[in-house]
């Protein structure tokens, strides 16, 4: 018998981008679920307090839920959700920025651990908050 290493640890990132001020907001979590959704779109409403938050997504089954709702009826308006048609991924401004992450940070390249991976994420989302005409560059937006 030949020992496996068993089932890979997984992360799963969430994030969103403003695509008029190239700020992002990523979260990294061990699920992508209903209930990590919800806390993404929260986490939204909460860095954004008194605007309404326009949030452009797939039709992924995770997007549709009674918590996912909960969330959009507890905003009070505040949170504008515009599903985009399947199979579209060049119309979300956050793809384009995925694809650069992975470049970056995850193409040919090995981490020892999962937290040494989960950190050279967070730091390159950092890096980029700090520098948003950049993300605005990479997102294809025209800032205004």
């Amino acid at each position: 018998m030949i020992p496996t290493p068993g089932q890979p640890t997984k992360h799963y990132g969430i994030g969103g981008v403003n695509y008029h001020t190239g700020e992002t907001v990523v979260i990294f979590r061990r699920r992508k679920r209903r209930p990590q959704i919800a806390e993404f779109l929260q986490r939204l409403l909460d860095k954004h307090p008194h605007e309404v938050v326009y949030v452009a997504w797939d039709n992924v089954n995770t997007h549709q839920d009674n918590e996912i709702e909960a969330v959009v009826r507890s905003a009070a308006g505040r949170l504008v959700l515009m599903y985009l048609p399947t199979y579209s991924p060049w119309l979300n401004p956050i793809e384009m920025l995925w694809r650069h992450f992975r470049r970056e940070v995850t193409h040919c390249e090995l981490f020892e651990t999962v937290k040494l991976l989960l950190q050279a994420s967070k730091d390159f989302f950092d890096r980029f908050n700090q520098t948003p005409a950049q993300v605005l560059s990479i997102i294809g937006a025209n800032p205004t």
